[in-house]
């Protein structure tokens, strides 16, 4: 089986959003071909989308102008997964708390921009995530906090009390960078849950 995934590729860690994909996809026997998405017309080919981090300003305004948000919307109420990381998860948000970032309302959540501090503030934490059977190392940089959450969102990890991981739907959202790190077990969780055959048995279903 091959996976089609595509990388937002605006801003942020697209070469290692790419690889950790490939690397969760041959966890589970598959193979995954990443595209890079600069302009509209790749999202519909898309199995699965990640929409990394970067400056959520510019990110929000350039895939307004290219026509990829329209796309995004779709994919998602396709049922298609998405995961978005950091100034994606702001993105992604109902409400960025800043009239300068347009989001896409995929994620029932209220976010506060840079909110655990600036560049030199970043930081490593062992992080205990709903679906995973060991802490997961979270590096934070210049992360969001996610302030309110939805009747219909799973939080699926949070730090010093607040929420930075949740789960609405097939949307995943973290406020850290899990691409940082050798780490494939979050882009398994959004992307990759269940074995190949209990999916296909799960989409003959719908």
């Amino acid at each position: 089986m091959t996976l089609t995934a595509g990388v937002l590729a605006v801003q942020g860690d697209v070469s290692e959003h790419a690889e950790a994909i490939e690397r969760a996809a041959a966890a589970h026997g598959e193979d995954a071909v990443v595209h890079e998405i600069r302009h509209a017309g790749t999202v519909p080919e898309c199995d699965v989308l990640l929409m990394p981090g970067g400056e959520s300003t510019t990110i929000s305004k350039t895939i307004a102008e290219e026509g990829i948000d329209e796309e995004i919307i779709a994919h998602v109420a396709a049922g298609k997964p998405v995961l978005a990381t950091c100034a994606g998860l702001i993105v992604a948000s109902r409400d960025a708390g800043d009239e300068r970032v347009p989001t896409l309302d995929l994620l029932d959540v209220t976010v506060e921009r840079n909110a655990f501090g600036r560049q030199r503030d970043s930081f490593q934490a062992p992080l205990d995530v709903a679906g995973l059977d060991a802490p997961f190392p979270a590096v934070f940089i210049r992360a969001p906090v996610i302030a309110d959450v939805g009747d219909g969102v799973d939080v699926l990890a949070s730090w010093d009390g607040r929420p930075v991981a949740v789960r609405d739907g097939p949307v995943v959202g973290t406020s850290f960078h899990p691409e940082l790190t050798e780490d494939s077990r979050i882009h398994d969780l959004a992307f990759f849950e269940g074995t190949p055959a209990e999916r296909d048995a799960a989409a003959a279903d719908d």
